[in-house]
């Protein structure tokens, strides 16, 4: 998110220095009551989702805004009030409309490009697939049939692949068009 104006008093915020706990720090800062904009990265949760009723095989959907063909985890944010586990239980009945039974960590990573940190969970999930207006469709892959992406989430698809004693594949970018 970026602000132009305070929250606290709307005056313009400028772009200033000031000594912080590490150091002096540029940052967008209120001239008039001093609050700060710390810019601090958004948690971001995704789920590699196993549906133990469909043998096993892994859910990935594409996103109703996306343009593209592109197939990818179940991500979204937590709610006040929520730890990160219920947030993404939460979050597959919502997208996919699955129960989930387990949800484990498998890795979090920086996505510095959409200022996030993804916290990747693996959820086993079962039930009727039924999508939420945000996705516009859904594939299952067995395991060893998915490919990772270089980015984001594909970082933790990868990294539960590999968990699981299959080395990851990944989409050549370069040859895309």
């Amino acid at each position: 998110m970026s602000f132009r104006f305070c929250p606290q008093c709307a005056t313009e915020l400028a772009q200033t220095w000031a000594e912080e706990d590490g150091g002096p720090k540029q940052r967008l800062r209120c001239p008039a009551c001093g609050f700060t904009h710390w810019n601090n990265p958004t948690p971001v949760l995704a789920a590699v989702v196993e549906c133990t009723d469909q043998d096993g095989r892994v859910l990935l959907a594409r996103n109703a805004a996306w343009t593209g063909k592109m197939f990818a985890l179940i991500t979204g944010f937590m709610e006040a009030g929520e730890s990160p586990e219920e947030g993404i239980a939460r979050e597959v009945l919502e997208e996919t409309n699955l129960t989930a039974t387990s949800v484990s960590l498998i890795s979090v990573h920086d996505f510095q490009r959409m200022n996030q940190v993804i916290i990747a969970f693996h959820v086993q999930a079962h039930g009727e697939i039924r999508l939420s207006p945000e996705l516009a469709e859904y594939k299952l892959f067995a395991p060893e049939d998915i490919w990772c992406w270089p980015a984001g989430t594909g970082h933790a698809l990868a990294n539960w692949l590999r968990g699981r004693g299959i080395e990851p594949r990944y989409f050549d970018w370069s040859s895309r068009s």
